[in-house]
């Protein structure tokens, strides 16, 4: 997570989504950066409409508007299973190393999901609260322009990225079969990042 004071913008940091690498670009740019631990720097709107909005607005009387990245969801899934892949978690219990990717999906799609399929839901991360704290500035993983133009715009600078915390290619087949199942249980997530307007 980041925050650009003067410009009154919070930039959250969905897993999976290539913000390490913007935030590798900011870091100096932004007055708050939250990158360690996992659970802070991935901190979803709830916490932030819990911990970080309050402060900014009872201290500094600032109201920030919220901006973040949505990844398709089979995508965002597929880079999960990936990044759980490699061999520094072999003999875990979130280690996808002997799971293919079908049974993952469906794994991801159970009420209480085992160890190697909780990744929780970009939806339920970027939920809108009951206090009327929402992300403002949606944008679409795949269309990382559209969100690098934004921010030169907003902060008045000029980004240069370079790929971050990239998981590992592989090949992902997905039967139809499993890919209806995926929709259907995981409908939010379509929905949502389906609304994104295409920039």
């Amino acid at each position: 997570m980041m925050i650009f004071f003067k410009e009154r913008l919070a930039l959250l940091s969905v897993p999976k989504t290539g913000t390490t690498a913007f935030q590798a670009a900011l870091r100096d740019r932004a007055d708050l950066v939250i990158s360690d631990p996992p659970e802070l720097k991935h901190a979803p709107l709830y916490r932030y409409n819990r911990w970080i909005r309050p402060m900014y607005e009872k201290i500094c009387g600032a109201e920030l508007e919220v901006a973040a990245v949505m990844r398709e969801p089979v995508s965002w899934l597929g880079s999960w299973y990936r990044y759980r892949q490699r061999p520094a978690l072999d003999g875990q219990p979130n280690s996808t190393k002997d799971v293919s990717f079908e049974d993952f999906l469906n794994a991801c799609c159970k009420g209480k999901p085992p160890a190697y399929a909780n990744v929780g839901s970009q939806a339920k991360f970027l939920e809108a609260q009951p206090n009327g704290c929402k992300v403002s500035h949606l944008f679409r993983y795949e269309d990382r322009n559209a969100l690098k133009t934004f921010l030169e715009q907003r902060l008045d600078t000029e980004l240069h990225l370079e790929r971050k915390n990239v998981s590992p290619a592989a090949d992902l087949p997905l039967s139809p079969e499993a890919g209806a199942r995926l929709r259907r249980k995981r409908a939010a997530e379509f929905e949502l990042y389906q609304s994104i307007p295409v920039r």
